[in-house]
């Protein structure tokens, strides 16, 4: 956990993610990374200089197995609030609309009860789970299929719902997020999207772990590129 700390705690530095009197609410799917963010910003928030609250908010998509007692019994014993926000995603996108490539309109669904439940409860920021894959694998899908040099920001703001997303594991890799769940024996959610395993995201993974494999520095050259881009959010004068 120290390193996840240190990690999380420069890009939180760097970006400015965190300010005084801010109520976070962590997007807390159940897996491996958002579990990670949830119990790092709870370590966290015992020392950290600026003082913040949290909460945590799970969005569920309406998929069979789906069990929330999981993520009950972990808020409850780290003492954090748990709100879920029941949806028709599944519904809507795999049984009513039948999308082939269903990822971008349930990220879409999510995005929008997520914004709304944290709205709801007061809460100026939301926390998402993206680690370093996350951003490496998102440069390369926008590069190669729509040739596109861009990637999510650190840390952006939505003018319409006035709502602030930060991205503080950006410099944690998945390998590490797995680490400290196995090494903690944390349960975490089993799969439940049926789309798990056989998306464009898992073709460009495998790539990354490839490239990783052949060129020692690939990960830091492509952070490299990135900072140096100007893309937006990632780019400071």
């Amino acid at each position: 956990m120290q390193k996840i700390l240190g990690q999380m705690r420069k890009a939180i530095e760097e970006f400015n993610m965190i300010d005084e009197g801010d109520k976070i609410a962590v997007a807390l799917s159940g897996g491996k990374d958002s579990i990670t963010l949830l119990l790092a910003l709870k370590n966290l928030q015992r020392f950290y200089p600026k003082k913040f609250d949290l909460i945590a908010i799970t969005v569920d998509p309406g998929f069979e197995f789906f069990d929330t007692s999981i993520l009950y019994n972990l808020c409850n014993e780290i003492g954090i609030e748990l709100f879920i926000a029941e949806s028709h995603i599944k519904e809507i996108v795999f049984d009513i609309r039948k999308e082939k490539n269903p990822c971008s309109l349930c990220a879409n669904l999510r995005r929008g009860i997520l914004n709304t439940t944290a709205i709801d409860h007061g809460c100026n920021k939301i926390a998402l789970g993206h680690n370093e894959d996350d951003v490496l694998e998102t440069f390369l899908m926008n590069v190669l299929y729509t040739g596109n040099i861009s990637t999510f920001a650190p840390k952006s703001y939505m003018d319409r719902s006035k709502m602030t997303l930060i991205r503080p594991l950006i410099y944690v890799t998945e390998k590490q997020t797995n680490s400290f769940i196995k090494r903690n024996n944390i349960t975490i959610m089993p799969k439940a999207c049926p789309m798990d395993g056989v998306s464009k995201r898992e073709e460009i993974k495998q790539l990354l772990y490839n490239l990783s494999k052949q060129i020692p520095h690939v990960r830091a050259n492509m952070y490299g590129a990135i900072k140096r881009s100007k893309i937006k959010g990632w780019y400071k004068d």
